[in-house]
């Protein structure tokens, strides 16, 4: 019988070779369902090789894109033209010389992609995937501000402040989460904590393990909590700094 599971991917910021690294290391099947947390471009120089790999997958495997910010960003560069420095310091720079070499053709099939991007997943088992936060207590389908899906990093700062020993029905237990069975998420790496491994704070994962400094980049089983590592990212691309400073 075949083993269905539900993989669950951190942020990969243009780390192609280690995110083809990544899936060999997990031994991926077409009966795998591959949730993609988000930020796909911004550190490493594959930008645009990296969302080519991205659509020929989804062709081939049962893939949900969510909605970074990163890839908000290049998506407003893309269709905008507005050069952003800010974004060019934080990755944007690696992206924008990527993109200096594709055509047109390639260029308009990626800001359909990026228009594709969902901004969270809920399953049927009531486990939220969204690539950032939200600020609601009542939820996501009651967040006022859709930005907060791929920008917001109260909610990892809650979830990794929370007292363990508060009991879920306790009236102090934050409203925030108890919505979702549990609540997948990237955008703020786990090496800002000295880890590179998934880290779980209440009912909280994050995934994001640094691949856009010197982390690895990450696939997570949902069900079984096994994860699997590609070697840290900087090191597939010897000469590049990434997002690691000038």
């Amino acid at each position: 019988m075949t083993l269905q599971r539900t993989l669950v991917i951190g942020d990969i910021h243009s780390g192609l070779r280690a995110l083809k690294d990544l899936l060999v290391r997990a031994k991926v099947t077409r009966e795998d369902t591959l949730i993609f947390l988000g930020d796909y471009i911004d550190a490493w120089s594959d930008a645009v090789a990296t969302v080519d790999f991205l659509l020929e997958l989804r062709k081939t495997h049962n893939c949900i894109f969510l909605r970074g910010n990163h890839d908000e960003l290049c998506y407003e560069w893309l269709t905008e033209g507005r050069d952003n420095p800010t974004w060019f310091m934080h990755g944007g720079r690696a992206t924008a010389e990527s993109y200096a070499k594709a055509d047109d053709r390639t260029k308009k099939t990626h800001i359909s992609f990026y228009e594709s991007l969902k901004n969270y997943h809920l399953n049927e088992d009531n486990k939220l995937f969204l690539h950032a936060g939200f600020t609601h207590l009542k939820g996501i389908d009651h967040e006022y501000f859709t930005k907060s899906f791929y920008w917001d990093r109260t909610l990892w700062e809650l979830a990794l402040s929370l007292n363990p020993d508060l009991d879920k029905n306790h009236e102090r237990y934050p409203q925030r989460l108890v919505h979702y069975e549990e609540i997948y998420i990237g955008h703020t790496p786990v090496t800002r904590m000295g880890k590179t491994t998934p880290q779980n704070g209440a009912n909280v994962w994050n995934i994001d393990t640094g691949a856009a400094f010197k982390g690895p980049l990450t696939a997570l089983d949902i069900h079984t909590k096994e994860f699997w590592q590609s070697d840290p990212v900087h090191t597939y691309y010897p000469g590049e700094k990434g997002r690691n400073g000038k």
